[in-house]
């Protein structure tokens, strides 16, 4: 690929502070590799005096290979690694240690589980350990003392006490958790002058890549790196910075311009991948951040297709629509595998991941999808419609006969055989009994005339389901409109079904499909791509559609204040700016019976095409 005027001023600056402004589809890896390759042949850096600082071990190895095939060599000795990976290298150097002194996942769980004790009303919630442990990592990144964190899952009190617990216990048994190994950096380059000259003078030149993915203690301790000489070249897009819930801080890419007043700013204004139209109206989407480095991006392609923004009536002709256009692009020759369809959450990908199942059209996911119908609500439901087509077992009798509560015992159905008549047979001397089981069985009887999504609404409000979820959620301290939106759910997953042996044998098959699609994910397979809008970033293909472009999903419900909605909105950015050919975005009238506004970036976009 030829390198452009903008690319090559990139490459060839002299020493010094460089920060480049990379817009999407620019050539950032061409001008990284090149600006190394610069280095080496034509200012005769030694090549073990750079270092090139990525945020994935794939991005680090893509680097070398592409080094490698630049400079015709088989190997470059250029360090080329992950923060995390080049820190532990330093710590590995300094203090002898190895593998047995990081901290596991399932260690540091244990940990947690010990040290939330009894401050939390369920240590044991999966979630709020996974919530604890990244507000905890938060905390280490920003290098803040906890007391001036605003934690989410506990109260601040609680939340120093299991701090302080956690980093007790975690250094009683000699370990560093993920986080520990840029801060134990940071903390070993400030104690001791004389290793951080050492490092100093090792890499002479350190460039990084997605600079606007730096926290706070790695900016420190790249800058503490990068002296005297200050040979720091950074490349990033302000515009892309999606990770402020990981810790990353994009108020560091105006930091380097206080901190290096002298840096040379360079942007890179030529976007090679995308149409005129998508380059157009991404812009117009990101031009409504107030706070971000002004520039002009330019398409080098021609104008390509419109953007379409397409208004659909629920979920379900949401995901009929994505299915129809995955087919029209396979059909005129696209493979599964440049299309892309693009969520903020990965539950948003239910209503399509079962349509696409129906229609048997591949798909790969890279995020595990939880199974609808495997919650103990959706189980329940299945089993009255099993019951329902007189091929219930015992099973199903047992698990909705007091549900909601008919107070019959389990001890009714004990001589093995499972129906209504061996219930009414061990009740024989109640009759008041006899009168509920009569009622049960007529109410399995009306359901077994219904399509699914009557029988549904059926056993929610006549047989009682609804009260049984009320007195559930109370005795078990679940929040009650968890359960009413899985029960919303399920309505809207039965509707496209006329028979509940039709939506029986889909709920089978499609349970089937996620437990292959599990096995999966960790190597991609053929078929279309489902991810999150953050899972996407880094990628491209020849059609995106972004689903789920509503209010509280797009911008998130989460997000409140102003830093968060542009946030937000850089992420809307990240998801339009991964399409070449076509870009379709989709949003829904209702939702779980409810009426659902479009997203305002949906809105901001209309505004502009009008």
């Amino acid at each position: 690929m030829t390198i452009n005027q903008e690319q090559m001023k990139a490459v060839c600056h002299g020493t010094g502070p460089c920060q480049v402004l990379a817009g999407p589809g620019s050539g950032k890896t061409l001008t990284i590799v090149n600006r190394v390759r610069h280095l080496i042949e034509e200012c005769k850096i030694k090549p073990d005096e750079i270092l090139v600082v990525t945020f994935t071990r794939y991005a680090a190895a893509e680097m070398k290979t592409r080094l490698c095939a630049l400079m015709k060599q088989s190997s470059v000795p250029v360090t080329a690694g992950t923060f995390h990976g080049i820190f532990y290298g330093i710590l590995k150097w300094a203090y002898r240690i190895n593998g047995q002194n990081i901290l596991s996942d399932e260690e540091k769980y244990q940990i947690l589980r010990l040290a939330a004790g009894r401050e939390m009303p369920d240590p044991e919630d999966e979630d709020f350990l996974q919530g604890l442990a990244e507000e905890i990592s938060r905390v280490k990144n920003s290098r803040i003392p906890p007391e001036q964190f605003t934690p989410e899952k506990c109260s601040l009190e609680q939340f120093c006490s299991i701090f302080a617990d956690y980093e007790e216990k975690r250094k009683a048994l000699r370990k560093l958790d993920f986080d520990d190994m840029l801060t134990a950096c940071h903390e070993l380059f400030a104690s001791r002058p004389d290793v951080l000259e050492m490092w100093q003078k090792k890499f002479r030149f350190i460039l990084v890549d997605e600079f606007q993915d730096i926290n706070r203690v790695q900016y420190d301790v790249i800058r503490m790196l990068a002296l005297p000489e200050n040979n720091l070249f950074v490349v990033g897009d302000d515009d892309q910075a999606i990770y402020g819930f990981r810790g990353a801080d994009p108020e560091l890419m105006f930091q380097f311009r206080k901190d290096f007043p002298d840096a040379e700013q360079i942007i890179l204004r030529k976007n090679y991948r995308s149409s005129g139209n998508i380059v157009r109206n991404s812009l117009r989407l990101i031009g409504h951040n107030e706070h971000r480095f002004m520039k002009k991006l330019e398409a080098v392609r021609d104008s390509g297709a419109c953007l379409h923004i397409q208004e659909l009536k629920d979920p379900n002709e949401e995901a009929q629509y994505a299915a129809d256009e995955i087919s029209r692009c396979i059909g005129q020759g696209v493979r599964p595998e440049e299309i892309a369809v693009l969520y903020r959450i990965h539950t948003d990908a239910g209503p399509l991941a079962e349509e696409l199942v129906r229609r048997r059209i591949p798909f790969w996911m890279r995020d595990r999808l939880p199974n609808l119908y495997e919650h103990f609500i959706a189980q329940d439901v299945q089993a009255y419609m099993r019951l329902s087509r007189g091929c219930g077992t015992r099973r199903d009798f047992l698990r909705v006969m007091n549900r909601p509560k008919r107070y019959i015992g389990r001890d009714s159905l004990s001589d093995g055989e499972a129906s209504f008549e061996a219930m009414r047979r061990f009740y024989c001397d109640k009759d008041w009994m006899q009168d509920r089981i009569d009622q049960f069985e007529w109410d399995v009887k009306m359901l077994g005339r219904m399509a699914p999504y009557a029988a549904v609404q059926y056993i929610r409000k006549k047989i009682g389901y609804d009260d049984f979820l009320k007195e559930y959620a109370y005795t078990t301290g679940t929040d009650r409109s968890d359960l009413n939106e899985v029960l919303l759910e399920l309505e809207e997953a039965a509707k496209p079904y006329a028979s509940a042996e039709d939506w029986l044998v889909h709920i089978r098959e499609y349970t089937e499909a996620l437990r292959q699609k599990d096995r999966e994910r960790n190597r991609p397979r053929d078929g279309v791509r489902l991810m999150t809008l953050h899972a996407a970033k880094g990628l491209e293909f020849h059609t995106v559609l972004m689903i789920g472009a509503n209010e509280g999903r797009m911008p998130y419900q989460k997000a409140k204040g102003g830093d968060e909605i542009e946030e937000e909105r850089r992420l809307f950015y990240v998801g339009m700016t991964r399409a070449r050919e076509e870009l379709k975005i989709c949003y829904v009238k209702t939702k779980n019976g409810k009426d659902v506004c479009p997203s305002r970036f949906a809105e901001e976009l209309l505004e502009e095409t009008k």
